[in-house]
């Protein structure tokens, strides 16, 4: 089976996800895109003709990110006609999935050079009211069938299931602050990130804008949970609630509702790709690769509970690559909610001095249909920092399921 080559990695800057307010928030989704597009072009010297497919994950597919975005974006960075997109939506692993799915095509044979990546601007989605309330598109019978609350609520559900107290959460929220703040003060994300410009070239983005360094336990602890404002707000004509909800399948839980903003990944604009190739595309390139996708696998669990995947996908992805879990040298967990790593380290016996080690999206935001890629390249570049050999990202998505990737520096 052909090997599969990480040649490159880059990713925007993160903007505040607020109308009005984040520095993205007036551009196009697909400038967003487009910009990563036209800086892999540049660094690699890709011949864009050669490009079987651009893949990209958006996990809001309307208005302004519709109409396949990953192939409006090709089109905007000026590649050539012949370079295709495809866009796909697996919520917040769609980036991830777009990275497995490219390599998949490149490790039966039948593409030798891909990009995938992701693209999400929340900001144009709170302007526009574009958001969906319910995650299951509004089919009441399978709401029925099927309840899914807010994700919000699902991570509060595991932290009273788990034993995740408030402190717990509370203390990761600053952990990823305080990591978060010590890899931007010393580069550790320079060699993958890229300033974004607005359209008469003057630069709209060339720093990290969400993070908050100034952190304290003392302020997190002030905060007010989130989710108990909206659990028992009527939704829709019927009077759907999510508290209904959490009933219909876990009749008389109390639920200790402990996350809130400052324990909670960041709305955020952004998006990121990855440059793949098969290893004989990339030596008649000139590429020298980085790095090699080991394996990939996919896990499915509670819909209701929601977040929970991430254990039984790095399972699958670990067995069918024939290692274990004291294999992997880095982990990238995306911060969803403080309560999804917490409980994916639980569960798997690691330590937390190699999950998320520069920080994640609690402190530097969560663009839904992009983190995958984000997380895999910053894995990537860790690796290298410290010299190490093979990580796994990993994170958990709406509908109950996660991705998973293991990489291995070439």
């Amino acid at each position: 089976m052909p090997e599969v080559w990480i040649i490159d990695s880059v990713r925007t800057f993160r903007g505040i996800g607020k109308p009005g307010k984040g520095a993205l928030a007036h551009l196009h989704p697909q400038i967003l895109f487009s910009s990563t597009l036209k800086a892999l072009q540049q660094r690699n010297a890709i011949n864009t003709a050669e490009v079987d497919d651009v893949l990209a994950g958006c996990g809001e597919q309307r208005g302004k990110q519709s109409c396949c975005i990953a192939r409006m974006a090709v089109l905007d960075a000026g590649w050539d006609d012949n370079a295709c997109g495809v866009t796909l939506d697996r919520f917040c692993g769609s980036a991830l999935t777009a990275v497995n799915l490219g390599a998949m095509g490149i490790m039966s044979g039948m593409q030798d050079c891909v990009v995938a990546g992701g693209v999400e601007s929340m900001s144009y989605l709170a302007s526009s009211g574009l958001v969906n309330t319910f995650i299951d598109g509004d089919n009441m019978r399978l709401r029925k069938a099927v309840p899914q609350p807010h994700q919000g609520v699902s991570a509060d559900m595991i932290a009273t299931l788990e034993g995740i107290t408030r402190e717990d959460v509370d203390k990761l929220g600053l952990e990823s602050q305080v990591r978060a703040a010590k890899a931007i003060d010393e580069g550790r994300f320079n060699r993958s990130t890229i300033s974004v410009h607005n359209e008469d070239g003057s630069v709209a983005l060339d720093h990290e804008e969400y993070p908050r360094p100034a952190t304290t336990m003392e302020g997190l602890s002030a905060l007010e949970p989130v989710f108990p404002r909206i659990i028992d707000t009527p939704l829709d004509e019927q009077g759907s609630t999510f508290r209904a909800l959490v009933e219909a399948v876990y009749t008389g839980m109390e639920i200790d509702h402990v996350h809130h903003a400052g324990n909670s990944s960041g709305v955020v604009d952004g998006a990121a790709a990855l440059l793949l190739a098969s290893p004989g595309y990339a030596k008649a390139q000139g590429w020298t690769p980085r790095a090699k996708i080991r394996m990939s696998a996919n896990a499915g669990a509670s819909p209701t509970l929601m977040l929970t995947a991430p254990t039984p996908a790095a399972e699958a992805c670990l067995k069918r690559a024939g290692m274990a879990v004291s294999d992997i040298d880095l982990f990238e967990v995306n911060e969803a909610f403080a309560a999804i790593p917490i409980k994916f380290m639980r569960d798997l016996d690691i330590d937390p001095e190699i999950v998320n080690v520069n920080g994640g999206a609690i402190a530097l935001g969560h663009p839904i249909g992009v983190t995958g890629a984000v997380i895999l390249g910053t894995l990537l570049d860790e690796l290298e920092r410290r010299d190490l050999n093979i990580g796994m990202a990993t994170m958990c998505t709406g509908g109950g399921m996660a991705p998973a990737t293991i990489i291995e520096r070439v």
